[in-house]
């Protein structure tokens, strides 16, 4: 078979590869989803260069920075995906050791942790992650901004492609219309549409960097209402972690990697609806914990709003080992729309 000559593909030959190493770590706290970020010149997450010749692995080099950088170890992870879609890393962030021309492609990784660490380094922020995905979040109804804008700012990027009937059924799909049922796991494809449709920031910042005519003509000040921007192509990366953490809550009981020692049902509860964006029928979702064999009455009760006693339960280990292929039956709360 003959091989390609090199004049085929002039440009892989005559680009270089860096990779990056990026964790979204997150927590729950005060009933909010947050997300440990650096900051620079803007918001990312903790990142830096996979080095060969001192990292053994990924992973190890990916703790290293986090810990560099943030002054906290982590302890849950698994890896998220690869991500090096060319003209997603612009402006791109800065690796140490990297050239201007190299490619950066990012291994993303998903971390979990019970409580906010404290953070000592300076630059080592916690971030509520609504504030990068404000139209993800349920709770108190419909977001304003999906009304307002996400969705007719969509309608009329549907109708402006030849593509059209397929730009729509995916819109239906992703941000459940038409009937179709809003999926809270569809974070990224919902994250995407919205990049294609420039409706976030970053669409018009990479294409500006890229040389690209025809961006939106939307305002920065109006496209921040779609969410805070972060730097290179970290807010693709934690949509996908949010969309991986809401999915496997369903067959697996990460749930517990984010919990205190101790806890009441009700903070459970909590915890679990500040991940998926939505509330849950209290009494379903008493009676699924109480039978699911993951937890255990500590004989202890604490006071809760309205100064009722509320039992007190901690994590069944044993149960976890048993049936570690189980998540929760999400029992979700009618909502006006959905």
């Amino acid at each position: 078979m003959k091989k390609p000559s090199a004049a085929a593909h002039p440009a892989s030959l005559a680009t270089n590869v860096a990779i990056a190493l990026n964790a979204v770590l997150a927590a729950v706290d005060s009933e909010r989803p947050k997300v440990l970020c650096v900051q620079a010149d803007a918001l990312g997450l903790p990142y830096g260069p996979f080095d060969p010749a001192r990292h053994r692995t990924f992973e190890i080099g990916m703790r290293e920075w986090v810990e560099r950088q943030t002054k906290i170890s982590l302890g849950f992870i698994e890896q998220l995906y690869t991500f090096g879609d060319e003209g997603r890393e612009a402006p791109a962030a800065a690796l140490t050791g990297s050239k201007a021309s190299e490619r950066i492609v990012s291994v993303g990784y998903l971390a979990l942790a019970p409580a906010l660490s404290q953070t000592i380094a300076v630059d080592a922020v916690w971030r509520d992650w609504y504030g990068f995905f404000p139209w993800e979040d349920w709770r108190g109804g419909e977001p304003a901004v999906l009304r307002e804008r996400i969705i007719p700012g969509l309608a009329d990027w549907a109708g402006s492609g030849r593509d059209k009937s397929t730009r729509i059924a995916r819109i239906n799909i992703a941000f459940g219309q038409d009937g179709m049922g809003w999926a809270e796991e569809r974070t990224l494809d919902r994250y995407e549409l919205m990049y294609e449709a420039e409706l976030v920031f970053e669409a018009g910042r990479d294409r500006a960097a890229a040389g690209i005519d025809g961006a939106s003509s939307a305002s920065g000040a109006a496209l921040l209402q779609t969410g805070a921007p972060m730097i290179s192509d970290h807010r693709r990366i934690l949509a996908t972690a949010i969309g991986r953490l809401r999915g496997k809550l369903k067959y697996r009981p990460v749930i517990f990697e984010m919990t205190p020692p101790e806890f009441t049902l009700l903070q459970l509860q909590r915890t679990a609806e500040a991940i998926v964006g939505f509330g849950f029928h209290k009494q379903n979702f008493r009676r699924t914990i109480e039978k699911s064999g993951f937890v255990e009455p500590t004989g202890e009760a604490t006071q809760e709003a309205g100064g009722r006693p509320a039992a007190l339960f901690r994590i069944n280990r044993e149960g976890l080992r048993e049936r570690s292929a189980t998540g929760l039956a999400i029992p979700r709360l009618r909502r006006s729309k959905d």
